[in-house]
């Protein structure tokens, strides 16, 4: 296969069986190996999503700038596909994450504002400013990717599909956490459509809200988390639309012994929201 440009390998990634939790648990648990996009990361898909949305409807032409406000791995994806378009790229970043993120984000030629970590109430927050500034630049956009629902419409129109194709359309359930809400929210609708039974839940560390919203309807926090780019404080858009029957709160203390068990069990390396993810697949 000869693909045309980089925009072309984001998606089509397989399921891969972990072994060892789904003999643990007497299921097949399987695990989107997203970490195949030219990214590195499902976002990818939301980033090229949101980028040719733009560009269909005018707001993003020939040698323009794409400005997000993003934890990294949106960043990421847009900075990947920005270059392969011809764009110009600017992140506002909270200076809660890691340092590599910022670098890599630098080695791929985006521009990197990194801003105190406050809330999203706070006019100062890393979005907000992501924002405003792109207001400021004459052919540009702000990628919005809590409440741009091209976000849930890549997953929806490729995600979903791959997953109800890859198990054979014998999936039980799907799991994952959220950031922008975009992920699970394009594939809970995709997979609800196929079949109501499927159960579709939310795995969400401690320090986000989101927890108790879908079990006590309030928006509040408990705890902390290591992980960085997941949890929300707050329904976004594309949040608004994902159908979710059960959630689930997971602890650092769960998660992470199950990145190391990835790692020595099935030779995967993976990150935080993995442990989260795999935990609620649990």
């Amino acid at each position: 296969m000869i693909l045309d440009g980089l925009t072309q390998a984001i998606g089509n990634t397989p399921l891969i069986k972990i072994e060892s939790l789904s003999e643990l648990t007497g299921c097949n648990i399987l695990g989107k190996a997203e970490f195949m996009n030219p990214g590195g990361s499902v976002k990818d898909r939301a980033a090229l999503w949101m980028v040719k949305e733009a560009e269909t409807n005018g707001t993003l032409i020939k040698n323009g700038t794409v400005v997000e406000g993003t934890a990294g791995n949106t960043g990421i994806g847009l900075a990947h596909v920005c270059n392969n378009k011809g764009y110009d790229c600017i992140i506002y970043m909270p200076d809660n994450q890691s340092e590599e993120k910022v670098s890599l984000l630098k080695t791929l030629g985006a521009e990197v504002r990194v801003v105190p970590t406050v809330p999203y109430a706070d006019e100062a927050n890393y979005q907000k400013q992501a924002g405003r500034y792109a207001k400021t630049i004459e052919n540009a956009i702000w990628a919005n990717q809590f409440d741009n629902t091209a976000n849930r419409l890549a997953h929806y129109e490729t995600t979903g599909p791959e997953i109800w194709e890859q198990t054979n359309k014998k999936i039980d359930g799907f799991v994952c956490a959220v950031g922008s809400g975009g992920t699970l929210s394009g594939i809970s609708k995709y997979l609800k459509e196929c079949s109501e039974k499927i159960q579709i839940g939310l795995a969400d560390p401690e320090g986000s809200s989101l927890f108790n919203y879908y079990t006590k309807g309030e928006l509040f926090s408990e705890g902390s988390s290591i992980s960085e780019g997941i949890g929300q404080g707050r329904i976004t858009k594309n949040l608004e639309l994902a159908v979710i029957d059960d959630c689930f709160q997971i602890s650092d203390r769960d998660a992470l012994p199950l990145i190391f068990d990835l790692f020595q069990n099935e030779g995967l390396c993976m990150g935080g929201s993995t442990g989260i993810n795999i935990a609620g697949a649990i």
